[in-house]
């Protein structure tokens, strides 16, 4: 909206008012009224109604069988069902995050060699599917039978049967791992190069060695690009390794699985295996949140109040109004 040069003045009573000047007293007889908004109201009320109908679907639908839902969320079994899958999660990132900064200087060297293998490593490993992946590793005896230590291409001095060495619990490390590595390792250098080039030419013009140039200047600030997806590729890890049931390992969903296998309690069991993940991806969640405003800090002066500060500041306004109304 265009607005024009216009000056505002209060002129006497009975005086007429010129060209491109505007009455203060017109001004303030006039009522402001709100912008309306009837399909946002609208949709918004619609959404309610949805949610409230499902709400009142969980709490009277039989179906859903909430008291076999109480009895096995904490059994045995699946308490350590989730003990497992949570192993299969941190063993899997620390070991895809340890390759996948590998990879990453790997694709970042000046080395075409490297560059190529890196590159290559990575198109292979998020082209295969992970459910494809661990049946192969989980196979892996099939193929070769034994490995040996030598010469490359000629006799070998020891080996081990890889039969073994690779159990179905390795075997899902290894392709969990090995699959995370191809993601992480983008995600690392994608951090990396978007550093501006300019803090690494002032750190080599100051004669900072590479090592702590890397170390002290260029991660900390790569971390606040990488921190976000890498949360994610950890969360999806974690929800990932429900796919290892095809192992007939005892993680979360194929504990639950088995449950509802015996029971025939499927959608409770389900439901079941639902929450722990819901719960489970809660806390990675608030990890993350912490995690990144630790980073924040060069970045922002102030960083944003936690979750606790803000309930804190909540409730101390809320009993600064209510204390006045007490008193009187």
């Amino acid at each position: 909206m265009t607005v024009t040069d216009t000056t505002a003045v209060r002129r006497p009573a009975g005086t007429a008012r010129g060209p491109g000047r505007v009455d203060l007293d017109e001004l303030a007889g006039l009522r402001t009224v709100p912008a309306r908004h009837p399909w946002r109201l609208a949709t918004g009320l619609a959404a309610v109604v949805v949610l409230a109908q499902f709400v009142h679907g969980l709490a009277t639908n039989p179906g859903w069988d909430w008291g076999t839902f109480r009895l096995y969320f904490t059994a045995d079994v699946i308490v350590r069902a989730v003990g497992r899958t949570l192993e299969l999660t941190a063993y899997g990132t620390v070991l895809g995050f340890l390759l996948g900064a590998v990879v990453a200087a790997m694709r970042l060297s000046h080395s075409r060699i490297l560059r190529t293998v890196a590159w290559a490593y990575v198109w292979a490993f998020r082209s295969i599917p992970l459910i494809v992946q661990l049946v192969f590793w989980f196979n892996l005896s099939y193929l070769y039978k034994r490995f040996g230590f030598g010469v490359p291409f000629g006799p070998t001095f020891g080996g081990f049967e890889t039969m073994n060495v690779l159990s179905a619990l390795g075997a899902a490390v290894l392709g969990l791992g090995l699959h995370q590595a191809a993601f992480a390792a983008e995600i690392i250098r994608g951090g990396i190069i978007a550093v501006d080039a300019g803090q690494r030419e002032a750190a080599a013009a100051l004669g900072i060695p590479r090592l702590r140039q890397a170390w002290r200047i260029v991660l900390p600030q790569a971390m606040r690009g990488i921190l976000p997806s890498a949360a994610n590729e950890v969360i999806s890890l974690l929800k990932g390794t429900s796919v290892v049931y095809v192992m007939a390992i005892g993680e979360l969903f194929y504990q639950a699985q088995v449950v509802y296998g015996r029971t025939g309690r499927v959608v409770p069991l389900l439901m079941v295996a639902t929450v722990w993940y819901v719960l489970l991806t809660t806390v990675l969640s608030v990890g993350q949140y912490y995690v990144e405003r630790h980073f924040a800090r060069g970045a922002e002066r102030t960083p944003p109040p936690t979750p606790l500060q803000r309930a804190r500041t909540f409730l101390r306004g809320a009993g600064a109004v209510r204390s006045p109304e007490g008193q009187s």
